[in-house]
Protein backbone atom coordinates (compact mmCIF):
# COMPACT_ATOMS: atom_id res chain seq x y z
CA UNK A 1 0.00 0.00 0.00
CA UNK A 2 2.75 2.48 0.92
CA UNK A 3 4.70 1.56 -2.22
CA UNK A 4 1.61 2.15 -4.38
CA UNK A 5 0.93 5.56 -2.81
CA UNK A 6 4.60 6.56 -3.17
CA UNK A 7 4.53 5.56 -6.82
CA UNK A 8 1.32 7.53 -7.48
CA UNK A 9 2.78 10.68 -5.93
CA UNK A 10 6.08 10.31 -7.78
CA UNK A 11 4.39 9.60 -11.10
CA UNK A 12 2.59 12.93 -10.83
CA UNK A 13 5.97 14.59 -10.58
CA UNK A 14 8.37 12.70 -12.81
CA UNK A 15 11.32 14.95 -11.91
CA UNK A 16 10.89 14.14 -8.22
CA UNK A 17 10.61 10.44 -9.06
CA UNK A 18 13.75 10.54 -11.20
CA UNK A 19 15.70 12.36 -8.46
CA UNK A 20 14.56 9.93 -5.78
CA UNK A 21 15.07 6.88 -7.99
CA UNK A 22 18.56 7.90 -9.07
CA UNK A 23 19.51 8.96 -5.56
CA UNK A 24 18.41 5.70 -3.97
CA UNK A 25 20.12 3.53 -6.54
CA UNK A 26 23.27 5.63 -6.60
CA UNK A 27 23.76 4.65 -2.97
CA UNK A 28 24.23 1.03 -4.04
CA UNK A 29 25.68 1.38 -7.52
CA UNK A 30 29.22 2.11 -8.51
CA UNK A 31 30.15 5.75 -8.27
CA UNK A 32 30.71 7.57 -11.51
CA UNK A 33 33.55 10.00 -11.53
CA UNK A 34 32.30 13.51 -12.21
CA UNK A 35 33.90 15.42 -15.02
CA UNK A 36 36.96 17.48 -14.13
CA UNK A 37 34.95 20.65 -14.53
CA UNK A 38 32.14 19.53 -12.22
CA UNK A 39 34.43 17.99 -9.63
CA UNK A 40 35.58 21.37 -8.36
CA UNK A 41 34.63 21.67 -4.70
CA UNK A 42 32.14 24.41 -3.89
CA UNK A 43 33.24 26.85 -1.20
CA UNK A 44 30.11 27.69 0.77
CA UNK A 45 29.69 30.80 2.91
CA UNK A 46 27.62 29.90 6.01
CA UNK A 47 24.46 32.04 6.15
CA UNK A 48 23.70 32.58 9.82
CA UNK A 49 22.46 36.15 10.36
CA UNK A 50 20.01 38.81 9.20
CA UNK A 51 22.94 41.16 8.67
CA UNK A 52 24.31 38.81 6.03
CA UNK A 53 20.95 38.92 4.26
CA UNK A 54 21.33 42.70 3.93
CA UNK A 55 24.85 42.17 2.56
CA UNK A 56 23.54 39.60 0.06
CA UNK A 57 20.96 42.08 -1.22
CA UNK A 58 23.58 44.85 -1.53
CA UNK A 59 26.18 42.57 -3.19
CA UNK A 60 23.61 41.27 -5.68
CA UNK A 61 23.96 44.56 -7.59
CA UNK A 62 27.62 43.65 -8.30
CA UNK A 63 27.48 39.87 -8.64
CA UNK A 64 24.78 37.17 -8.46
CA UNK A 65 24.20 35.69 -5.02
CA UNK A 66 23.10 32.09 -4.51
CA UNK A 67 21.48 30.73 -1.36
CA UNK A 68 21.18 26.97 -0.85
CA UNK A 69 18.72 26.14 1.94
CA UNK A 70 19.27 22.67 3.34
CA UNK A 71 17.75 20.42 5.99
CA UNK A 72 20.29 18.21 7.74
CA UNK A 73 17.52 15.80 8.84
CA UNK A 74 16.03 15.26 5.37
CA UNK A 75 17.36 12.49 3.13
CA UNK A 76 16.11 14.22 -0.01
CA UNK A 77 17.96 17.40 0.99
CA UNK A 78 21.17 15.41 1.40
CA UNK A 79 20.79 13.75 -2.00
CA UNK A 80 20.00 17.03 -3.74
CA UNK A 81 22.96 18.77 -2.07
CA UNK A 82 25.37 16.02 -3.16
CA UNK A 83 23.97 16.15 -6.69
CA UNK A 84 24.22 19.94 -6.78
CA UNK A 85 27.83 19.92 -5.61
CA UNK A 86 28.76 17.17 -8.08
CA UNK A 87 27.04 18.68 -11.11
CA UNK A 88 27.49 22.43 -10.84
CA UNK A 89 31.06 23.69 -11.09
CA UNK A 90 30.48 27.06 -9.45
CA UNK A 91 33.11 29.30 -7.99
CA UNK A 92 33.29 32.63 -6.20
CA UNK A 93 33.94 34.54 -9.43
CA UNK A 94 30.50 33.56 -10.76
CA UNK A 95 28.49 34.13 -7.59
CA UNK A 96 28.74 34.29 -3.83
CA UNK A 97 27.50 30.89 -2.63
CA UNK A 98 25.65 30.89 0.70
CA UNK A 99 24.58 27.80 2.62
CA UNK A 100 21.71 27.96 5.12
CA UNK A 101 21.18 25.11 7.56
CA UNK A 102 17.49 25.51 8.34
CA UNK A 103 17.59 23.54 11.60
CA UNK A 104 19.98 26.08 13.09
CA UNK A 105 18.49 29.14 11.38
CA UNK A 106 14.75 28.55 10.92
CA UNK A 107 13.86 32.18 11.69
CA UNK A 108 16.34 33.38 9.07
CA UNK A 109 14.83 30.99 6.54
CA UNK A 110 11.43 32.56 7.23
CA UNK A 111 12.94 36.01 6.88
CA UNK A 112 14.36 35.05 3.48
CA UNK A 113 10.94 33.80 2.36
CA UNK A 114 9.30 37.08 3.45
CA UNK A 115 12.07 39.31 2.02
CA UNK A 116 12.02 37.73 -1.43
CA UNK A 117 8.39 36.63 -1.64
CA UNK A 118 9.18 32.94 -2.07
CA UNK A 119 7.65 30.04 -0.22
CA UNK A 120 9.96 28.37 2.30
CA UNK A 121 11.07 24.96 1.07
CA UNK A 122 14.02 22.69 1.67
CA UNK A 123 16.12 21.92 -0.19
CA UNK A 124 15.83 25.18 -2.08
CA UNK A 125 18.09 27.33 -4.24
CA UNK A 126 17.59 31.06 -4.65
CA UNK A 127 19.53 33.10 -7.21
CA UNK A 128 19.49 36.81 -6.40
CA UNK A 129 20.40 39.69 -8.71
CA UNK A 130 19.82 43.40 -8.12
CA UNK A 131 18.04 42.69 -4.84
CA UNK A 132 15.49 40.27 -6.29
CA UNK A 133 15.19 36.53 -6.76
CA UNK A 134 15.57 35.86 -10.48
CA UNK A 135 15.19 32.09 -10.05
CA UNK A 136 14.28 29.69 -7.29
CA UNK A 137 13.98 25.94 -7.37
CA UNK A 138 13.36 23.27 -4.81
CA UNK A 139 13.67 19.52 -4.42
CA UNK A 140 14.20 17.67 -7.72
CA UNK A 141 13.87 20.84 -9.82
CA UNK A 142 17.28 21.96 -8.52
CA UNK A 143 18.89 19.29 -10.69
CA UNK A 144 17.36 20.90 -13.81
CA UNK A 145 18.41 24.50 -13.17
CA UNK A 146 19.98 26.09 -16.22
CA UNK A 147 22.48 27.93 -14.05
CA UNK A 148 24.17 29.64 -17.02
CA UNK A 149 21.01 31.63 -17.70
CA UNK A 150 21.02 33.21 -14.26
CA UNK A 151 24.68 33.69 -13.30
Amino acid sequence: MIHKTFRQVCCRNSRLFKTLFMGIFSLFGKKERPSEEASKEITWIPLVSSEQLGEIIAQSAQKPQLIFKNSITCGISSMVLRSFEANYALDKEQADLYFLNIQHNRDLSGEIAAQFGVRHESPQVLIIKNGSVVKDASHGAIAYLAMDKYL
